[in-house]
């Protein structure tokens, strides 16, 4: 019963990926017969050979196993959320957005950022990450390499990986903004 799951999970994964067997195999280096047993739950794969399965399809080694969804895991409550707090713990305020944080692959996060502060002295990067901010209310400036940028709400900025940047916010007023973060890039 495991290796049919672990077989169907393979399948879906890999057909979400768009491949044949053939392509998968190729790119994972692993036999074309062996991906085939495995998706018919007819093979007991190795650790090994899990972990090229995981990495050709670029998703951690345990949602391999993952083959049923609590789907209460799926809703983040507002009262219930997790909050992450930048140096001096009085400015700026992430709240984590992602329902189930730990098993999604994309973070979502809001920031409140108080009147005249920065999100910090000086510049932070995402290393491999990918990051989206959207102005959800208010007005700040973001500094990229240096440069800064008035953003007004409903704006967006793309921020490439390793990219030099912070948030400003010279208004009166706080202002939030939610982020958009993707899996650490390989």
């Amino acid at each position: 019963m495991i290796n049919h799951r672990l077989g169907h999970t393979v399948l879906s994964y890999r057909k979400k990926n768009g491949m044949t067997i053939r392509e998968f195999a190729d790119y994972a280096g692993i036999s074309t017969s062996l991906i085939s047993q495995i998706e018919r739950g007819h093979a007991n794969p190795s650790l090994s050979v899990l972990e090229l399965i995981a990495q050709a399809l670029n998703v951690p080694l345990f949602t391999l196993f993952i083959n049923s969804i609590d789907t209460d895991s799926l809703i983040s409550r507002k009262e219930d959320r997790k909050k992450v707090y930048r140096e001096d713990n009085s400015h700026v305020v992430y709240d984590v957005l992602t329902p189930d944080f730990m098993k999604a692959h994309i973070q979502l996060l809001m920031m409140d950022l108080n009147a005249n502060k920065n999100t910090t002295e000086s510049y932070y990067s995402h290393k491999n990450q990918e990051e989206i901010a959207v102005v959800m209310s208010g007005q700040l400036y973001v500094e990229l390499e240096g440069i800064e940028y008035l953003l007004n709400e409903g704006d967006v900025v793309r921020i490439p990986p390793n990219l030099h940047h912070r948030f400003l916010n010279k208004s009166n007023k706080p202002c939030h903004v939610l982020f958009i973060l993707t899996p650490a890039l390989i």
